[in-house]
């Protein structure tokens, strides 16, 4: 069969076809649309002996637990979540190296070069390099269609889990991809046999770290070995070109045709090392490293070839250090003149991203802007989410925004330094994310903070994903040891505005930690649940 896919789609068809028993993920640009593609199978298929688990984790260590937990039944795992998302992930992925897996278990992490909706550009080919397992790497959607199918394979071949790294422009953009008509039925339970090797105390994680390490060699003739790498001599072979992921592309789309150089194609890792010793022999005395990312390979191609051989990429300055490659500038890397330009019209405005008209983040900060005002110097410590835009003008909200959770324990280190008043603006989602655990933080040393928990019933920012706190913000917050008369619910509206206004002031001046929870739902899954609605009743 054939169907139009995005690349995270064929990502998702491919799990399926592998016989997937759970997809374990939360929400993150460009990572989304993996989970969405098997939640809407699964409303489709509805009651079903082969049904996959695809509900939404809080966050992605959990997540990545979860498709351990699955994994050590002798099930199949899915495990998504942008870059950013593997550092929250990292314990649990590293140390999944470790124990091994029993079902095939696929981690994919979907980088963000360009960060079009990102804080980093960092490259998840690292962690894999780090945790030693292996890395696909897809040129195209038709390839991670078939490498996920193939990295379930091989992850139960070798009892290891398998990263699956894309990037932005391979999870977004479409493409025509032949799927299997003969779907893979789901493994059956079979508990590990050795549990020890489960089990990371240190007298048997040692052991394990020998067998781990004893592997790296079947996975390097692994990677040489495999269809998805592969070496081609030039007629030139004194120029040589490596190219990793959707690389290969721009460089075939300037040079298909004319090829002159000889070109290693990398998308299969350990990065196949008898393939660049290869292009070596064959008489490559400059070679050019073409990847998506960080320059992962072209600092592993300088520990290999020898000194006489000129390795050149983005370390040296012939790829840009940052940002997306394209065409163009594969083409420049390649000496060749550059085509005509194509850049947008000097009448075309850019538009920055705003909060929606009607969100009730806007009448949050209205508010909070407007108390705060009052008092000298006040500190606002933002987190990720929609609410991340209060940052930008009209508001200007923000004094900080690092990472998911931050905001909480940076308010709190902020007052422990002498701070007043110190706020903490996150999301509902982003609360049970990573917030809660800082909020614990903040009452165990009864810091003065006021902690302002913007709910909008929904993951707003990713497309309206279930929010793992829904309806248990406020017991969340007692349970933490907030005391109850200072957790307070207020309906962010223009007409309460004095109300919130007030309730503000009033925790600002209470010694100790404070929650004001600002409850409306998202104007976006408001609209579409109204529509939902309304098309019951016809």
């Amino acid at each position: 069969m054939r169907k139009l896919l995005l690349g995270d789609e064929a990502i998702a068809q491919a799990a399926i076809d592998s016989g997937l028993s759970g997809v374990y993920a939360y929400p993150g640009t460009p990572s989304t649309e993996i989970t969405e593609f098997i939640q809407l199978r699964e409303e489709k298929r509805g009651a079903a002996d082969d049904k996959i688990c695809c509900r939404w984790a809080t966050n992605e260590k959990t997540a990545m637990e979860g498709a351990l937990g699955m994994s050590y039944m002798g099930k199949r795992a899915l495990v998504c979540m942008k870059h950013v998302g593997v550092n929250v992930a990292a314990d649990p992925f590293v140390n999944s190296a470790m124990t091994g897996v029993n079902g095939g278990l696929v981690v994919v992490a979907a980088d963000d070069p360009s960060m079009h909706s990102s804080q980093n550009e960092q490259d998840s080919r690292f962690y894999g390099k780090f945790a030693m397992v292996p890395v696909f790497e897809p040129s195209s959607q038709q390839e991670a269609y078939e490498m996920t199918r193939a990295a379930f394979e091989l992850s139960e071949a070798v009892k290891l889990p398998v990263l699956m790294r894309v990037t932005t422009r391979m999870a977004h953009s479409r493409a025509v991809v032949e799927i299997s008509d003969a779907p893979r039925k789901q493994n059956e339970i079979n508990r590990p046999e050795d549990v020890r090797r489960w089990i990371l105390l240190p007298a048997f994680a040692k052991k394990r770290y020998v067998e781990l390490l004893a592997q790296q060699d079947d996975l390097q003739t692994k990677a040489v070995e495999s269809k998805f790498n592969f070496y081609r001599k030039g007629s030139n072979p004194e120029r040589g070109v490596i190219t990793t992921g959707i690389a290969y592309n721009y460089y075939m789309e300037n040079v298909a045709g004319a090829e002159e150089r000889s070109v290693l194609k990398v998308s299969q890792y350990p990065l196949p090392v008898a393939l660049v010793e290869k292009m070596v022999a064959d008489g490559a005395k400059e070679i050019l490293v073409m990847e998506e990312g960080q320059p992962v390979v072209e600092e592993m191609i300088r520990a290999i070839v020898p000194s006489t051989v000129a390795v050149k990429g983005r370390l040296t300055g012939d790829l840009p250090r940052v940002g997306e490659l394209t065409p163009d500038s594969v083409r420049l890397s390649l000496g060749m003149s550059a085509l005509e330009n194509h850049e947008a019209d000097n009448l075309v405005v850019a538009r920055p991203p705003a909060l929606c008209q009607g969100c009730g983040h806007r009448d949050m900060y209205k508010a909070l802007n407007e108390v705060a005002a009052e008092y000298d110097n006040p500190r606002i410590f933002g987190d990720i989410g929609c609410y991340t835009l209060g940052a930008l003008s009209p508001f200007n909200a923000l004094s900080a925004c690092v990472e998911m959770g931050a905001s909480i324990t940076m308010a709190k280190g902020a007052a422990d330094a002498g701070q007043f008043p110190s706020f903490a603006v996150i999301g509902d989602s982003t609360f049970t994310h990573s917030g809660m655990t800082g909020l614990l933080d903040c009452v165990n040393s009864k810091a003065n903070v006021v902690v302002i928990i913007s709910d909008n019933l929904t993951t707003g920012m990713t497309g309206g994903q279930d929010s793992a706190g829904t309806g248990k913000i406020e017991d969340i917050c007692r349970g933490l040891g907030v005391a109850p008369e200072h957790v307070r619910v207020v309906v962010p509206l223009p007409k309460n505005m004095e109300e919130i206004k007030s309730i503000l002031r009033e925790e600002i001046e209470y010694n100790g930690v404070s929650v004001v929870i600002p409850r409306r739902e998202c104007i976006q899954t408001a609209k579409r649940h109204a529509k939902a609605r309304a098309a019951e009743k016809k």
